[in-house]
């Protein structure tokens, strides 16, 4: 079993930057390929970035090209989401997923937290 915590959401003006971070427990997530999705009110969980088990190989869909940064620390079992020039319509519930045995982390991930809310003003 895994246990993925979120933590840095929170209240941001449009065009600011937030990190969050994934913390974690139970079983090294170096196994694992390690995704960030995120879900508004309203709509469907979609996917804002994903990066490999070593971390060589990152993948970002169109809205969070340019913008987010996934990285990973496997040593402390961590997982990063850097998040620049944010825009109103970032404002989410950002979730940390972990999957095995794939390049980049769908909504069938084995592991997910709870989520971590975003809000950014206009």
């Amino acid at each position: 079993q895994v246990q993925l915590v979120e933590s840095g959401g929170g209240l941001v003006q449009a065009g600011g930057s937030l990190r969050l971070s994934c913390a974690a427990s139970g079983r090294s997530i170096s196994t694992y390929a390690m995704g960030w999705f995120r879900q508004a009110p309203g709509k469907e969980r979609e996917l804002v970035g994903s990066i490999s088990r070593s971390g060589a190989y990152t993948y970002y869909p169109d809205s969070a090209k340019g913008r987010f940064t996934v990285s990973r620390d496997n040593a402390k079992n961590t997982v990063y989401l850097q998040m620049n020039n944010l825009e109103p319509e970032d404002t989410a519930v950002y979730y940390c997923a972990a999957e095995r045995l794939v390049q980049v982390v769908t909504t069938a991930a084995n592991y997910w937290g709870k989520g971590t809310l975003v809000t950014v003003s206009s």
